[in-house]
């Protein structure tokens, strides 16, 4: 007794101790926060930084607890807004203290491609108002060369390179794998060119595959070579791009000497000769060091020049990244709170249309129809909608855009998609090799599946490729009646096959081209509002801690998934059978005693009492649980 007094006291002591750690990483976390707040009066004359580190997305994911402590409150590696970035640099048009724009591309790492003809566009309006542009970076690819070429001029590191791949290359196929390791891709699908599934059934790209990536990737080639040309004239990208080897090899290695000779860039110097160079041209700033140049700070800028709120408001509700069930993100298009923004939309009755900005691949089709519905509440309230589709709006990400009135995507856009499918690893093989079996009884033909032991039965496989075919003839069903053409001619486009927006305007798949701007008019139009007399109201979601600018700190176990359906069914119960396995092997090792136990009773009550997430929220759910006495 005493030694279990003992033990429980220490328990108490550790668990305080959580607690209180937790709260000084909080308000640790707290200070840094409130004291690197954007301030738009720190906006001097100067030029606009734009360093991007990172990428340029349409909605930013919000961090972690834990990847805010690791990151020490930095943005070492950022998600940049693609609408902050397109707006910070049209005010620079109307703004005096901007002497020029700077563009730091060094940690660049990329974005769609039409998010960057976005910029690119902006850049250009900006350097036609007189605004200079000046670009740098140690190395260019194919994504930051597709900013810089807007530049009125365009430096490289002496010791850089520049090279352009161009889209496309080789994806990983696990067939082989699979097969060695004794796993059964069990798979359901329902579209030749639904090449998601082919890494789990073959060991290389399948022709219908083949034929679809290289028509798509041969259209945005071609127009990234055109908008480079057509931004920087003299450069002799295409000749570099389709011989790059023969190039260098004659160049003695020497990449920047390619770069010079063939007019790809400017200037050649370091990090501290371009500074130099700019504080030549905008001012000298004396505090951080005589090579440095008046700056202003990107968020300071973006704070210092808030979007406009004139006129009637126009809702757009984002949906990014893949779809999902639940309430999650932003990064992630969860289903549950997209919809819930639709309503809250519906309940103000100052907002006279929506526009829905797609930029995701898809995900679970059960989601999709879930934020589709709730657009049809809209609809019903006699709210026009329009589609924006950005960078790509495929599969489950058209399937949301058939509730739209008139659909926008740009020429490089990537489309369509129309095709479902599921896949549900089973592994008979092999644990049949280590010498685990499976036997039992069943009171239908589908108790106990799905079995990844013993392997799935016919049945099972019958009801999920069913439900996969029932899927997709919804899917064609809503395209149908969105786009006006029959089951047959949308079966004829769809099949899973991927488009690029240009083709998918002459299939009838889109209504025109264009992006946020003629999205926000063709909503003003249909709301019978005057031309200029809207603006664009954000629907954006709100951080659970308001200040904090990662996704709260996870004081409870994360949201489960719900079960939409048989293939969702069967995965949880898969899941669970493996909690069984784990928690079966863990009693045959820790019980010491003899057992009086119920093998069919519920042996994995308790496996999920404290669920293998971060570090930091075991320790904080633990240090917050109820009382184990």
């Amino acid at each position: 007794m005493q030694f279990a007094r003992a033990a429980w006291k220490f328990l108490v002591a550790v668990k305080d101790g959580m607690v209180l750690i937790a709260m000084l990483l909080f308000f640790g976390a707290l200070y840094t926060i409130l004291s690197s707040q954007p301030n738009s009066g720190a906006i001097r004359d100067g030029a606009l930084l734009l360093d991007l580190s990172g990428v340029i997305v349409e909605e930013p994911a919000a961090p972690t607890f834990e990847d805010f402590l690791a990151s020490n409150g930095s943005n070492s590696l950022r998600e940049y807004r693609l609408r902050d970035v397109v707006h910070a640099i049209d005010a620079t048009v109307e703004d005096d203290r901007v002497k020029a724009i700077v563009l730091d591309l060094s940690g660049f790492v990329g974005g769609g491609q039409t998010s960057l003809t976005d910029v690119g566009d902006a850049l250009a309006r900006a350097k036609k108002a007189g605004k200079p542009i000046y670009a740098f970076a140690s190395f260019f690819s194919d994504d930051s060369y597709q900013l810089a070429a807007h530049a009125s001029e365009i430096w490289m590191d002496p010791m850089g390179g520049i090279i352009f791949a161009g889209p496309g290359g080789s994806r990983l196929y696990y067939k082989g794998l699979i097969d060695r390791l004794g796993v059964t891709a069990n798979i359901y699908r329902v579209g030749t060119y639904k090449s998601a599934v082919e890494p789990y059934m073959r060991a290389d790209q399948s022709s219908a595959a083949k034929e679809a990536s290289e028509a798509l990737y041969g259209v945005l080639w071609e127009s990234w070579l055109a908008e480079i040309k057509k931004a920087r004239p003299q450069a002799m990208v295409k000749s570099f791009a389709d011989d790059p080897a023969a190039f260098v090899t004659a160049a003695g290695g020497d990449y920047a000497d390619v770069a010079i000779q063939q007019k790809l860039i400017d200037k050649l110097g370091d990090k501290t000769a371009f500074d130099r160079f700019v504080a030549e041209q905008v001012g000298v700033d004396e505090t951080p060091a005589p090579d440095s140049f008046k700056s202003i700070d990107f968020d300071d800028f973006v704070a210092g020049n808030p979007v406009d709120t004139d006129g009637s408001p126009i809702g757009v509700i984002t949906v990014a990244g893949e779809i999902v069930g639940g309430s999650s993100g932003p990064g992630m298009a969860a289903s549950g709170r997209i919809a819930e923004q639709i309503y809250t939309a519906l309940d103000e009755d100052e907002i006279k249309a929506l526009v829905v900005r797609v930029d995701s691949p898809g995900g679970s089709a059960y989601a999709s129809e879930e934020i589709r519905l709730a657009l049809l509440e809209a609809k019903k309230k006699k709210l026009p909608i329009v589609i924006s589709m950005g960078d790509v709006a495929a599969s489950g990400g058209y399937w949301i855009a058939t509730a739209g009135d008139h659909i926008f995507a740009e020429p490089e856009t990537i489309t369509g998609s129309i095709g479902v499918f599921a896949v549900l690893p089973s592994f008979e093989k092999a644990l049949a090799q280590w010498g685990v079996t499976a036997d039992g009884v069943r009171t239908t033909p589908i108790s106990g599946e799905p079995d990844f032991v013993g392997g799935f039965s016919e049945d099972l496989n019958a009801i999920l490729q069913a439900g996969v075919e029932d899927s997709y003839s919804d899917f064609i069903k809503l395209v149908s009646a969105a786009r006006g053409k029959t089951a047959e001619e949308v079966d004829g486009i769809g099949q899973g096959r991927v488009w690029d927006g240009g083709t998918a305007r002459q299939l009838g798949l889109v209504d025109g081209f264009g992006g946020m701007t003629e999205a926000l008019a063709e909503a003003a139009k249909r709301a019978g509002l005057a031309e200029g007399d809207y603006h664009a109201q954000y629907l954006d979601p709100q951080d659970s801690l308001g200040l904090l600018p990662f996704s709260g700190i996870p004081f409870v176990q994360k949201e489960s998934a719900p079960i939409t359906g048989v293939v969702g069914w069967a995965a949880q119960r898969q899941k669970a059978m493996f909690g069984d396995a784990l928690a079966t092997a863990q009693g045959l090792l820790a019980r010491e005693d003899v057992q009086a136990l119920c093998l069919e009773c519920g042996i994995n009550v308790q496996r999920n009492r404290l669920a293998p997430d971060g570090w930091v929220e075991n320790l904080l759910r633990y240090s917050l649980s109820s009382d184990p006495r």
